[in-house]
């Protein structure tokens, strides 16, 4: 990986680990589903005046379907979702178990694909558990009906994202990468509407809120999405997933910096068994037939 590869992927980290300090910010302001709607909207805006200062044709009308479902999975459900649980949680620990998604993918492959996991894979799946265990369990946090609700609703963003990730890998084959980010965050605002106009905000949002809406948007939605396709094209899947990594890791700096969070022995150790967890999950495994598979994470913050 080049130096200029490897500074996209850092850069890449430290946006989506902002994604969790803003989405705590915005979504106790906004709400999570009317946060999640401004979110998805600005982005596909955004990245729509990007495919027509760049002259890029989009065919999305022809695949609405399959947006619909990608956007749903991928974005409207868990971006909610995640937005529910920091209205408990603090940042750094919604960015930690969101990092379970590979854990979650192995096992929708498992359910969806009869796709068996190896021994890495099945041991990994039990050393996350237990880092989820360690996380949640050993904390100086009491632990209250709310939380423990939100630690679901993380993890079930984590889940979501699993399904999403393999939704993608089939519905992606012959469109181009600009297509199909502008299509996911359309169909995942067009879902969110109806709810997003129930859901309205009854008292108007402070700056920092305002600010974290348009941070989500441009920064951590579009402009993100426009270097992961990048990092895709120069350097594969595979170095790309390495971002899985570093996101936890910016997500509680950002976290302590700006909101002040404190970082337990919990947490540390949480963090490191998570992504042990992560490694195992994504290590390649050598069918009969001598080829090698992997299982990418897809899941995007």
């Amino acid at each position: 990986m080049s130096r200029k590869d490897l500074s996209t992927l850092l850069l890449l980290a430290l946006i989506w680990g902002a994604s969790f300090l803003f989405m705590r910010i915005a979504s106790p302001e906004f709400g999570p589903v009317f946060t999640t709607e401004l979110r998805v909207s600005l982005a596909a805006a955004a990245l729509l005046i990007y495919a027509r200062f760049t002259r890029r044709q989009l065919d999305i009308w022809r695949h609405w379907k399959k947006f619909l479902i990608l956007g749903g999975l991928n974005a409207a459900l868990p971006f909610t979702l995640i937005c529910m649980a920091e209205l408990n949680l603090s940042a750094s620990l919604a960015a930690i178990l969101n990092a379970t998604t590979p854990m979650f993918t192995a096992l929708a492959a498992w359910g969806t694909l009869q796709e068996r996991p190896g021994w890495a894979k099945t041991v990994g799946l039990g050393v996350g558990l237990f880092g989820v265990v360690v996380l949640v369990g050993w904390s100086p946090v009491p632990m209250e009906g709310k939380i423990l609700l939100s630690v679901l609703f993380s993890l079930g963003a984590a889940l979501s994202y699993g399904f999403g990730g393999l939704y993608a890998s089939r519905a992606s084959q012959g469109l181009e990468p600009l297509t199909l980010a502008v299509g996911q965050q359309l169909g995942a605002s067009v879902l969110l509407l109806p709810l997003a106009v129930i859901f309205t905000p009854r008292h108007m949002p402070s700056s920092a809120a305002v600010f974290s809406v348009i941070g989500l948007s441009l920064l951590c939605t579009s402009i993100a999405y426009l270097l992961y396709f990048r990092l895709i094209r120069n350097v594969g899947a595979v170095k790309t997933v390495s971002v899985t990594f570093l996101v936890p890791i910016f997500g509680i700096l950002w976290g302590a910096i700006f909101l002040n969070e404190q970082i337990y022995l919990n947490t540390i150790i949480g963090l490191i068994i998570i992504l042990l967890s992560v490694t195992l999950v994504n290590r390649k495994a050598r069918p009969k037939g001598g080829n090698r598979v992997e299982l990418a994470d897809q899941r995007r913050v």
